[in-house]
């Protein structure tokens, strides 16, 4: 019996989780994926919102800028990239203008801090090759920028080093009320736990109508990016944003924290929850806006392409309420999810104690964890000891973003432990390089066939049938 089940492994259910677990709870994590981070957490613009593009009063307001102020210091805890790089929305004609100033005010009434509405001379002294036929820009020096899946993953291994259990492929097909608690059901098993929590992204709506509630519905809304080389990376200091539409903020110029180059996403509503598939028409829509906002991108230095679905809900705000006793729907979470994601972790632990929930400390509750990039970091003579310790740290494995092969296993053997591929890919950054993992692959491959204890054919790069061997040479008819 737990006290509380979240429902969803993304960001937002990983930032829940971890607070929670601040508390003396038994709590579990039911993800339907085989990893953490696979919905929305994996693909987005990484980006950490200022607070002013909600509407004032809105929960996304609240909860953007409450979470922005958040997102520093949380990052510094769990040992994950953060960068305070500014962000810049920039308009080329009088109406334009009209929205910068009306983002203004609206930034003002929700209490972002240190806004500035620019003219020409003043935006190209920040960024020179913003488009030199930009007029005007809202300047948001608390806008920064993180690694959503990264984040992820440390909020939700934070959350088990602190006694939570994460049970993976539990997709959940019925809850049931047995009176004092939930029956949460999976074709293989069944979760009983006091409170539930409904994180569950685009399939949140489904998971609520499993308890009776049919007030909003989710829809997805495909967002198409292009990844650029790190030698890309310098281009732009700030996030650049085109004034936005009523679609959302457009397409973006942005440099991650690995140092890349970001461009996108589209907005495009469609029905399918699973279709993640690029377009040629997305991606060109993508290659044009990008190069009218900022001078000399070199879309020639691409490494690769991608689609994120956000969960649009249907109320137009955030869906975190409580519809019948002991459940809570934490729904319609798209932009600015990712930013608003440790004031919405906040926020439930609020609506649970006005519910009259009991909530006593967790008086072992540990907030921090070693970062995944600690050895890429340290200094040369640190390095020499973590080798001196374990020559695996001694042993390059993926060459474009030398990675060892002593983070390559840390990341396998630690909580949340990846399966595959791309799991590793998302913990280590191995084969995220120019090559996209064609020299390092093989080795990973073998490493996660030993440690996990299967056949190295029967290893994936993203679960399911996604196997990346075969058989062995001259054995393939």
């Amino acid at each position: 019996m737990y006290d509380i089940a979240v429902i969803g492994a993304g960001v937002v259910g990983g930032m829940i989780a971890r607070t929670l677990s601040a508390y003396d709870l038994k709590i579990c994590i039911l993800e339907k994926a085989h990893d953490v981070a696979m919905g929305a957490s994996r693909a987005n613009s990484a980006i950490v919102h200022a607070g002013f593009d909600a509407k004032e009063g809105s929960l996304k307001a609240l909860l953007n800028v409450r979470g922005s102020e958040m997102m520093a210091k949380v990052c510094r805890e769990l040992g994950v990239k953060y960068q305070n790089n500014g962000s810049l929305v920039i308009g080329f004609n009088d109406e334009d203008k009209a929205t910068v100033e009306s983002l203004y005010t609206r930034g003002v009434a929700n209490g972002v801090r240190n806004l500035k509405v620019l003219d020409s001379r003043e935006l190209h002294e920040i960024e020179p090759n913003v488009s030199q036929n930009a007029t005007c820009a809202l300047w948001a020096p608390t806008g920064a920028i993180v690694c959503p899946y990264e984040l992820t993953v440390a909020a939700v291994g934070n959350a088990m080093d602190n006694g939570a259990d994460l049970k993976l492929d539990f997709e959940v097909t019925d809850i049931c009320d047995a009176g004092d608690y939930f029956e949460v059901v999976s074709a293989a098993e069944t979760v009983q736990a006091k409170y539930v929590i409904n994180a569950a992204g685009l399939h949140s709506d489904a998971i609520a109508k499993m308890v009776g509630d049919d007030s909003f519905t989710v829809h997805p809304r495909r967002g198409e990016y292009v990844l650029l080389d790190k030698e890309c990376g310098g281009l732009v200091k700030n996030t650049i944003f085109r004034t936005p539409s009523k679609m959302g903020k457009g397409i973006l110029v942005s440099p991650t924290v690995d140092g890349n180059l970001l461009t996108g996403p589209t907005s495009v509503d469609i029905e399918d929850k699973t279709d993640k598939s690029t377009t040629p028409e997305g991606l060109a829509r993508v290659i044009r806006e990008a190069g009218e906002n900022v001078d000399g991108v070199m879309f020639n230095k691409t490494i690769t392409s991608f689609c994120g679905l956000r969960a649009v809900g249907s109320t137009g705000d955030f869906i975190i309420n409580m519809p019948r006793t002991r459940f809570v729907n934490v729904a319609g979470i798209e932009s600015p999810g990712l930013s608003s994601a440790p004031a919405i972790g906040e926020y439930v632990v609020d609506l649970l104690k006005n519910a009259g929930m009991t909530l006593n400390k967790n008086e072992s509750f540990v907030p921090t964890r070693e970062a995944m990039h600690a050895f890429r970091e340290a200094s040369i003579e640190e390095k020499n000891a973590i080798i001196k310790k374990d020559p695996a740290y001694g042993r390059i494995i993926c060459r474009c973003e030398t990675v060892t092969e002593g983070e390559i296993l840390r990341a396998i053997r630690e909580n949340p432990k990846p399966r595959d591929l791309d799991g590793v890919k998302r913990r280590t950054r191995a084969q995220m390089g120019r090559c996209q993992g064609g020299f390092c692959s093989p080795y990973i491959v073998e490493m996660l066939a030993k440690e996990m204890g299967i056949a190295y054919e029967d290893v994936t790069k993203f679960g399911g049938g996604s196997y990346v061997n075969v058989g062995k040479t001259k054995e393939v008819k």
